[in-house]
């Protein structure tokens, strides 16, 4: 038989089944053709599968399905929503029957009785790669993952793409870079990066958050002191300026220093020279300066409270870290990995989120930004006992902020076909492109949305 995918030279067949009796039979009808044919006995073995390869077809039985800590229609839930091109076919015994209805109502292509025919199950894979939609990214990847991350840092929206590049470009220079955004945007993860993707990277990075500690202690902590300077100074004690010698220094909340301190700073950036407190001799510094603040440095200027001629030194590259709200797509990314990273530290087989959970989670607006999503979904982790996650394991702030329903906002003056577009590409975004959720909040077949889509050019 000639192989119905021309685009790609295999495509991968993966089977969840406990026996070996499928496996056998399906490595026979595709001996002759360009398949791969993978094999897992447990779901959650299934879920390892989808993070490391592209499945063409999944063939799930249903007495797999029945049993394991994670059910087969959680699998089929999180394959429908993270890995949209894969064919999902479900063969079932006479006594599985009564699970052939939740399956099909959860994405599967086609359903067969066991034990199935040869010619049966080969017409049954020939018509799943013949009717595959157009190629759509499998989520569960972790290379997919690694796409929409940086350095640290994950993101995959045109905000955070933006700040990449400006990370880059700040890296290849040796001028203060000042970073501004709210509390959690994840400022000390931008430094990091800037100082990793430049020529410093073999040197040290040396991180001080400034409105942690007392006033009278900064001085001493960024230029040191001679030994009896202050009482309490018994020894000599080299300032991270010192410490930063061929690196980097990142300077966190860089609008709580005092005036004198600024002046001191000011005098570094200017020289490359500093002198430590008690001290008489000069000593030259090679440290690139990075700083941060949730603040409006310029606003502080004008009420006196920060040097103006020291806010235009660091003032020379500046880079806007956006909060979580304006980064469309990356909740979910955040989300998925916080997931991963707890599941992984406290030995958590937590492979998916329910679709409820990921509205509850699109729908608050996260004013904590990056640091309120890890701690969140910290949590949640160790509140989970099962394999998936749900809003019943989140905090009761999202919880209520998703009872409230979306909005939609449309400009006044706009017609009923820009309005219709509009709400479409609105919820398609807010689904994170999920067609089926799509035209279900809609209210309309799915066969109607893509008819939609097709007019509306936006296939």
């Amino acid at each position: 038989m000639t192989d119905t995918k021309s685009k790609k030279k295999k495509s991968t067949i993966l089977v969840i089944e406990h026996g070996v009796d499928l496996i056998r039979q399906l490595r026979r009808i595709c001996s002759e053709r360009k398949f791969t044919i993978r094999a897992a006995k447990t779901i959650e073995q299934g879920f390892e599968h989808f993070e490391e390869h592209e499945i063409d077809i999944l063939i799930l039985t249903g007495s797999v399905a029945r049993f394991g800590r994670i059910r087969g229609m959680a699998l089929l839930d999180i394959i429908s929503e993270k890995s949209a091109a894969t064919q999902i076919l479900f063969l079932a015994s006479s006594k599985d029957m009564s699970l052939v209805f939740s399956a099909l109502k959860r994405g599967s292509y086609q359903y067969a009785k066991l034990p199935i025919a040869d010619t049966e199950l080969q017409m049954l894979i020939d018509a799943a790669l013949l009717h595959q939609p157009q190629y759509t990214p499998n989520l569960l990847l972790k290379s997919e993952a690694r796409k929409t991350t940086f350095e640290s840092m994950v993101g995959g929206s045109k905000k955070m793409i933006d700040v990449y590049r400006q990370v880059r470009q700040a890296a290849s220079t040796d001028m203060p870079v000042l970073l501004t955004g709210e509390t959690g945007t994840g400022k000390d993860l931008v430094a990091r990066a800037i100082h990793h993707q430049s020529a410093r990277s073999k040197k040290a990075f040396h991180p001080i958050h400034l409105g942690a500690l007392p006033p009278e202690l900064v001085a001493g902590e960024l230029f040191g002191y001679e030994k009896g300077a202050f009482t309490g100074a018994t020894r000599s004690h080299r300032g991270l300026f010192e410490k930063a010698e061929g690196g980097t220094i990142f300077l966190d909340e860089i609008g709580t220093i005092d005036e004198k301190v600024q002046i001191s700073l000011l005098r570094l950036l200017e020289t490359r020279q500093l002198e430590r407190i008690g001290g008489t001799r000069t000593i030259s510094v090679n440290a690139r300066i990075v700083v941060a603040t949730n603040e409006d440095l310029s606003e502080a200027v004008d009420q006196g409270r920060f040097r103006e001629d020291l806010f235009f030194r660091l003032d020379i590259f500046q880079i806007v870290l956006p909060p979580v709200r304006q980064r469309e797509g990356d909740i979910v990314l955040l989300v998925n990995h916080f997931l991963k990273q707890f599941s992984d530290d406290y030995q958590r087989d937590i492979v998916g989120i329910s679709p409820e959970c990921i509205t509850a989670l699109e729908s608050y607006k996260w004013p904590g930004n990056v640091r309120e999503i890890k701690n969140v979904i910290h949590r949640a982790v160790l509140n989970c006992t099962g394999g998936i996650l749900l809003p019943a394991h989140l905090p009761e702030r999202l919880q209520t902020a998703h009872k409230r329903p979306a909005e939609i906002k449309l400009p006044l003056g706009c017609t009923l076909k820009e309005a219709e577009r509009m709400i479409i590409v609105r919820t398609l975004k807010w689904t994170q492109n999920n067609r089926q959720r799509t035209a279900s909040i809609l209210g309309i077949s799915r066969r109607t949305l893509y008819n939609k889509l097709e007019n509306y050019e936006l296939l």
